[in-house]
C-alpha cells in the first residue's frame, strides 16, 4: 500500500511536468499511475478537469493494460475531458473535438477517436466530433468511432463498438452496438 501511494505521487508529478511541457490543462487532484503519453499539435487544445484518473501501467488494472493511456491531437483538434472521470489504458485521437463530460468511466483497453487516421485515401469519410455525456460508463475493450453522441447515465458493454449514437439512460452492447435494455 505505501509502494503503491509512493509511486502513484512520482508518476503523478512526473506527468504534471509532461503536461505542462505539452500545454496540457490539468485540473485539480488528477492523479497517474504509470506514464500516459499526450501529443498536441500546432493549435490543438486538450484539457482534463478536476479529480480524474489514469492507470496506465499494464498492472495497474486487475484485467491488464495493452498500452498506457494516450490522448493525442491532430491540428486545431480539441479533447475536453469533465471532472472525476477514470481510464485505463484509454487512448482518445481527435481530428477534430473528442468531448467527455464527467464522471466518464472507461474501462481497461478503450479506444476513442473520430477519424478514419487516413484522410488522405478516398475511401475514408470525413472526421466528425465525438460527445461522450455525464456519467457514462465504457466497458473494456469498448471502441468508439467517429461521429457517435453517447447520451447521459449510459453503459456501454465490453468489447462493443459504437459506430452511431447511443441515447441517454441505456445499456447498449454488440458490434455494431445497439440498446439491450433502458435503465430506470
Amino acid at each position: 500500500e505505501l509502494w503503491y501511494q509512493m509511486s502513484r505521487k512520482y508518476y503523478t508529478l512526473c506527468m504534471k511536468v509532461w503536461a505542462w511541457w505539452w500545454d496540457i490543462k490539468l485540473g485539480k487532484n488528477t492523479k497517474f499511475q504509470g506514464f500516459s503519453h499526450f501529443k498536441r499539435l500546432q493549435n490543438g487544445k486538450i484539457s482534463i478537469g478536476s479529480g480524474c484518473y489514469f492507470l496506465s501501467k499494464k498492472t495497474s488494472n486487475k484485467v491488464g493494460l495493452y498500452c498506457p493511456c494516450m490522448l493525442y491531437t491532430t491540428k486545431g483538434a480539441v479533447i475536453k475531458i469533465g471532472d472525476n472521470c477514470g481510464f485505463s489504458g484509454t487512448r482518445i485521437w481527435a481530428s477534430t473535438s473528442v468531448v467527455l463530460g464527467n464522471n466518464v468511466r472507461c474501462g481497461a483497453n478503450t479506444l476513442i477517436m473520430d477519424t478514419d487516421a487516413h484522410t488522405d485515401d478516398y475511401r475514408a469519410g470525413k472526421d466528425a466530433p465525438i460527445i461522450i455525456e455525464d456519467n457514462v460508463w465504457l466497458g473494456m475493450n469498448v471502441t468508439v468511432l467517429k461521429g457517435v453522441c453517447i447520451g447521459e447515465n449510459s453503459l456501454i458493454g465490453a468489447g462493443s463498438i459504437v459506430t452511431r449514437d447511443i441515447p441517454a439512460n441505456v445499456v447498449a452492447a454488440g458490434i455494431p452496438c445497439r440498446v439491450v435494455k433502458s435503465i430506470n
